[in-house]
C-alpha cells in the first residue's frame, strides 16, 4: 500500500475524505475540496468531508471534469485513491449531461445519450403524455412538464442539463449608475461581482440564465442581482425573506440604477404594487389568509411577463414557492445565497428548479482583499450551577436544549464581552424571547423582535446606523437582509438548534468592510457539556468549511484573561 506522510488527505471508499487541519497546505486543499465535497464534521485535528452525487453534479455544471477531481485526490491522498471511489466519481459525474433538454417547434425535446437509460425512461413513463418517445433516443416533452420532469429525474439520480432557453419577457431598460443617487459616490462592480454576473448570463446563451451564485454575506449580492437585471433588460420579480429585505432591495435599486420610483414596486402584507420591478416576500406568496385554502398571491408569478425572477436567500425558499417555480421554467431564474445548505435537505430541488451553482467565491479570498471584514470567532463555554445542572439532567430530551441555551450565567459573560468592546457597535442575538427580554433589560438596550411593527424596527436600525444606539438586542428577525454596515461585534446567546445556515447569516451581519480596523468579532456563548455545546459544533460546520476557526475560551477565566 502506498503511504505518503507529507500529504494532507485520507480518502476512504465510503466517499468520506479526512483533511489534516494543521497541514501546511490546509487552506489550499480545503478550498479545492470544497468545490466538490461537503464538510460534515470539524474536530480540531481532522475535518471530515463527504462526496455526494449533488456535490459532484454542481462541480460538473461548473465545468469541472471527473479527471480533475480524481487527479487532485490522488495527488493529495496519503494512501492513494480506492478504486471503487474512482469509479463512482467517474460514473456519477458522467450522469450530468446524459439528459439534455432543448427547445423544439412543439414543446421540448429531451435527448438521451445512453441507450439503456432511454429504455429505462420508457419503462418509467409508459403511455404518459409527459414523455413521448421519438427516434434517435429522444422524447418529446410538453413545456408544462419542464420543471416537474427535472425534479423527478434528479430524485432518481439523473440530473437534466436544461438548455431549452427562455421566453423574452417584458422589455425594461435597467442601467447602472456611475455615481450613487443618494450620496454621489463613485459606483462600479468589483472584479468578482463582474465574474459572477458573466457566469450566470453567459452572453445570453441558453446554457446561462438559470442558476445560483454563492457569495459571503457582505459581498454585495444585491448589487450582483441588480447587474444581472441590467444584462437581461427585462421586467423582474424579486423574492426576499422579509419586508426589511424588500425595502433594502428597493433602496439599492433606486440608489444604483436609473430606475424611477414608478418602476419599482413593493408587494408585502401592507402594500401590493405590481410594477416592472416588483419586490415581494416569500411570506406573502405563501399566505393563505383567514379561512382560505388557496395561495392567492401566487398569481404574482403571472401578473406581468417577467423576464427574470430573483430568489434572494434561495436556501430559505418555501415548499409552495418550489411548486410555483416548477411551472415557470421558461423564465430566467437567479438564486442568491451565502450557503447552499438547507436544513430540510432539499438542495436537489434548488439544483433542478432554480439551477446549478454557477459561481462561488471563497470567503478567505474576500477577507484577504479587504472586501469583507476579517472575522475573529470565539466560543465561550460556561458552566451551569448545581441547580441548573440537576434540572437539565432530569429534563425530557426535547427540553434539554432550551434549559442549557437559557443558562442565566450567559448574561454575566455577555456584560464582560460588551465591556471589552465598549466602543463598538454590537448586536446581541438569540432565539428565545424570554432570554432576550432579560438581556435587553440588564443592558438597558432596545429589543427588536418579530412582534415589533416594521416602522419601529427600521427606526431603531437607523438609530444604530447613526451611532445613537450602540447595542441592539435582536431575535432571529435580524438573521437576514438587515443592512447594518457599522456593526462589528455579534454575541450569540442561543440559536435554532444546530442550524448551519443561521450561524452563517448571523456572522454575516458584521462582515461588511469597516472604515478603519477591518475586523469583526463573533462570540457564541454556550453551556459546557450540554446539547447547547453539541448544537454549537454543528452550527459552525459551514463556517469551518469556509476557513473560519473558533477559538474555545473558558468562561470562568475568560474575563480575567484580558
Amino acid at each position: 500500500m502506498i503511504f505518503r506522510r507529507e500529504c494532507p488527505l485520507i480518502v476512504q471508499a465510503d466517499r468520506t475524505v479526512l483533511l489534516e487541519v494543521d497541514h501546511p497546505s490546509f487552506q489550499r486543499v480545503r478550498d479545492q475540496l470544497s468545490g466538490f465535497a461537503e464538510l460534515v464534521k470539524s474536530p480540531d485535528l481532522l475535518h471530515t468531508y463527504r462526496i455526494t452525487p449533488l456535490s459532484l453534479w454542481n462541480a460538473a455544471a461548473a465545468g469541472t471534469e471527473a479527471e480533475e477531481i480524481i487527479s487532485f485526490l490522488e495527488e493529495e491522498s496519503k494512501f492513494g485513491l480506492p478504486a471503487s471511489l474512482k469509479k463512482e466519481v467517474e460514473e456519477t459525474m458522467a450522469r450530468y449531461g446524459l439528459l439534455k433538454l432543448e427547445a423544439a417547434d412543439q414543446g421540448l425535446i429531451l435527448s438521451v445519450k445512453d441507450a439503456s437509460l432511454f429504455q429505462r425512461l420508457k419503462e418509467l413513463y409508459p403511455a404518459e403524455d409527459r414523455l413521448v418517445p421519438l427516434p434517435g433516443q429522444r422524447f418529446r416533452v410538453p413545456s408544462r412538464f419542464r420543471g416537474l420532469l427535472k425534479r423527478e429525474l434528479i430524485r432518481w439520480g439523473y440530473p437534466v442539463e436544461d438548455a431549452a432557453g427562455y421566453t423574452g419577457g417584458e422589455v425594461l431598460d435597467v442601467r447602472l449608475r456611475e455615481r450613487t443617487a443618494s450620496e454621489g459616490k463613485p459606483f462600479h462592480l468589483r472584479t468578482y461581482q463582474k465574474q459572477a454576473v458573466e457566469c450566470f448570463y453567459r452572453q445570453g446563451d441558453a446554457t446561462g440564465g438559470s442558476g445560483v451564485l454563492v457569495l459571503p454575506c457582505g459581498a454585495g449580492k444585491t448589487v450582483i442581482g441588480t447587474a444581472v437585471m441590467e444584462k437581461v433588460g427585462r421586467a423582474t420579480l424579486i423574492l426576499t425573506p422579509n419586508t426589511t429585505s424588500v425595502r433594502q432591495w428597493i433602496r439599492e435599486l433606486l440608489d444604483k440604477t436609473h430606475l424611477t420610483e414608478d418602476e419599482v414596486g413593493e408587494y408585502t402584507g401592507k402594500t401590493k404594487e405590481v410594477r416592472p420591478v416588483t419586490v415581494a416576500t416569500y411570506q406573502i406568496l405563501t399566505n393563505r389568509g383567514r379561512g382560505k385554502s388557496s395561495l392567492n398571491h401566487m398569481k404574482l408569478f403571472e401578473e406581468r411577463d417577467w423576464g427574470l425572477v430573483i430568489y434572494d436567500e434561495v436556501h430559505l425558499l418555501p415548499a409552495p414557492v418550489f411548486r410555483a417555480t416548477a411551472d415557470i421554467q421558461a423564465r430566467r431564474r437567479l438564486g442568491l445565497t451565502a450557503t447552499l445548505v438547507r436544513e430540510d435537505g432539499r438542495e436537489a430541488d434548488v439544483f433542478s428548479l432554480i439551477g446549478p451553482k454557477k459561481f462561488e467565491v471563497s470567503w478567505s479570498e474576500m477577507e484577504e482583499r479587504g472586501w469583507i471584514a476579517k472575522a475573529v470567532c470565539t466560543e465561550i463555554r460556561i458552566s451551569m450551577n448545581d441547580r441548573q445542572r440537576r434540572e437539565y439532567e432530569r429534563a425530557a430530551p426535547k427540553s434539554k436544549y432550551r434549559i442549557a441555551a437559557e443558562n442565566p450565567e450567559k448574561l454575566s459573560i455577555l456584560k464582560e464581552v460588551l465591556q471589552r468592546h465598549r466602543e463598538a457597535r454590537v448586536l446581541v442575538i438569540g432565539h428565545y424571547l424570554s432570554q432576550l427580554r432579560e438581556a435587553a433589560a440588564r443592558l438597558n438596550a432596545p429589543l427588536i423582535t418579530g412582534e415589533m411593527a416594521e416602522g419601529e424596527r427600521e427606526e431603531l436600525y437607523e438609530r444604530f446606523r447613526r451611532g445613537k444606539e450602540r447595542v441592539l438586542v435582536v431575535s432571529k428577525v435580524a438573521n437576514f437582509a438587515v443592512d447594518l454596515p457599522d456593526a462589528s461585534v455579534a454575541i450569540q446567546l442561543s440559536g435554532t438548534f444546530g442550524s448551519r445556515q443561521e450561524e452563517a447569516q448571523r456572522l454575516g451581519r458584521i462582515l461588511r468592510p469597516k472604515k478603519e480596523e477591518n475586523e469583526a468579532y463573533f462570540y457564541s456563548i454556550v453551556s459546557r457539556d450540554t446539547l447547547d455545546q453539541e448544537y454549537a459544533r454543528n452550527r459552525q460546520l459551514f463556517l469551518m468549511e469556509r476557513g473560519y476557526r473558533y477559538a474555545v475560551a473558558d468562561g470562568e477565566t475568560w474575563g480575567r484573561s484580558r
